[in-house]
């Protein structure tokens, strides 16, 4: 029985790498049947594509501009039936290491057409990476959030985010125009974001440069503490005691009794 052909995506911010690339696909169609879904030169245009167009198998490069192939994958995993990731790198030896201590595949450039049909061969039954092997690759912060909304990816930039608030089983993720829930864990976000956020509270992080000001509110019971004030946002969010501490030593001199 013949294989349908593998849909397949090609995401390189170099041109002649995407050349290359297709131009092999082609080479090998009669042994390992494929087409080529589209390309991309980075992973919000994968992204874009990847709504009106479906592939099993994405031949993603590590560095891009925008978004780099890390993170891009990282968004992929939150797709409904998301593409087997192929990685590819120029020089860089410690993520080779890291895709095969984590069985993720990769291809050394310059990509070689035996290689490419073994990588794609494997695509064909390959496990995606966790997020916490896709952490290992790329340790750095990344620069969006991905909600899954109506069937859809929506990418939410980090750096308009004010504050993420953990509500039952979801993070709320606040910006100057909506709310967005990510489904995600407060503590991870809190080690992964740690220059960009500061925890106020046991169950909120505020994003640094989102706070104006801090004020004392006086509670029902006849206690008061302190509430943090967020630039474009009306809304008061509370410090708790056994955070005020940190969060003063952070912001000394912006607190006003």
């Amino acid at each position: 029985m013949n294989a349908a052909p593998l849909r397949v995506l090609v995401v390189d911010d170099e041109a002649p790498a995407r050349a290359r690339l297709k131009a092999l696909l082609a080479d090998i169609a009669a042994d390992v049947p494929n087409r080529l879904a589209g390309e991309a030169a980075n992973g919000l245009e994968a992204l874009a594509l990847l709504e009106s167009e479906p592939v099993d198998v994405a031949l993603v490069d590590i560095r891009m501009p925008r978004m780099d192939g890390v993170e891009l994958a990282r968004h992929l995993l939150k797709l409904a039936d998301p593409p087997a990731v192929v990685f590819a790198t120029a020089y860089d030896q410690y993520a080779v290491q890291a895709f095969e201590l984590n069985a993720v595949d990769y291809l050394l450039k310059p990509v070689r057409a035996p290689r490419l049909a073994e990588a794609l061969a494997k695509a064909r039954r390959a496990r995606q990476p966790s997020p916490e092997q896709l952490a290992q690759l790329a340790p750095g912060a990344r620069g969006h959030f991905s909600v899954s909304e109506r069937g859809r990816i929506l990418l939410v930039p980090v750096a308009e985010v004010l504050y993420l608030k953990a509500e039952l089983k979801y993070v709320t993720a606040r910006t100057r125009e909506r709310e967005f829930l990510l489904d995600e864990s407060l503590t991870h976000l809190e080690e992964e974001l740690a220059l960009r956020f500061v925890r106020v509270h046991r169950n909120c992080l505020v994003a640094r440069a989102a706070i104006a000001g801090f004020e004392r509110v006086a509670a029902e019971d006849g206690e008061s503490h302190w509430a943090v004030l967020l630039s474009g946002l009306d809304e008061k969010l509370p410090v708790s005691r056994r955070q005020w501490p940190a969060v003063k030593a952070a912001f000394s001199g912006e607190a006003k009794c």
